[in-house]
């Protein structure tokens, strides 16, 4: 998959509902604002794999992490479903993330891109030495996206805060897929680390996902655009 060429084509909308009806509206509402919907747990495991098939490419954002043997399997049973994108846990190991890539290649044909998720963007650095983590955030962002990408990650998931970072650190190589997207007035709800869609980019950001603050708006079509704009 190559890296987007419009703003447009940036925007994932995360389609984040357990009810049939409403992702279906949803999907077909934003298809014509956005590069790639994504489908994530919720949805997943609501609706199972039938709503996986999506008039645009899907960001499948189930961020496996299990033992490699395990991760491998789970990578086999999902490589149907044509995902453009599949997120893993950079937290699962260089083991884990090199059993996926082995996998989706030795399937053959088009495979999903795999992406690493670092810290996620609700996390703060309370929230970080509760798990037993002393270094910031930032610090181990950067560790865990030297192993991921070591290992045979394609790119990784980030928060804003940590683009302009990594881009200094690993380069135009990891391809960048960051949530945590606000516009500007919007509420950040249960994200800790935040910027807007145009902030993002600016830092080196591929790709911006977005739910919220377009799923929530009263038109989500027109917010999808809005953010378009602003990245134009």
């Amino acid at each position: 998959m190559a890296r987007p060429r419009s703003a447009q084509a940036r925007i994932i909308a995360a389609i984040d509902t357990g009810e049939a009806a409403r992702a279906d509206a949803l999907s077909a509402m934003l298809a014509p604002c956005c590069g790639l919907l994504k489908v994530g747990l919720e949805l997943f495991c609501a609706l199972g794999p039938a709503k996986v098939a999506r008039p645009l490419p899907v960001f499948l954002d189930l961020k496996l992490h299990d033992i490699p043997n395990t991760v491998a399997g789970a990578v086999r049973s999902l490589l149907p479903l044509a995902p453009a994108m599949l997120t893993l846990h950079a937290a699962g190991g260089a083991a884990m993330i090199a059993a996926a890539r082995e996998a989706a290649e030795r399937a053959g044909g088009l495979r999903p891109m795999l992406l690493a998720v670092t810290v996620l963007t609700s996390m703060d650095d309370a929230a970080l030495r509760q798990t037993g983590i002393a270094d910031d955030p930032a610090a181990q962002v950067l560790r865990l996206a030297r192993m991921a990408m070591a290992a045979g990650a394609d790119g990784l998931v980030c928060s804003p805060r940590e683009v302009a970072m990594l881009r200094d650190a690993l380069g135009e190589e990891p391809f960048l897929v960051v949530p945590g997207v606000r516009p500007p007035g919007s509420d950040a709800g249960d994200q800790a680390r935040t910027a807007t869609p145009a902030e993002a980019v600016a830092a080196g950001a591929d790709w911006i996902v977005v739910g919220r603050p377009i799923t929530g708006a009263p038109d989500p079509a027109a917010a999808a655009r809005a953010i378009e704009a602003s990245l134009a």
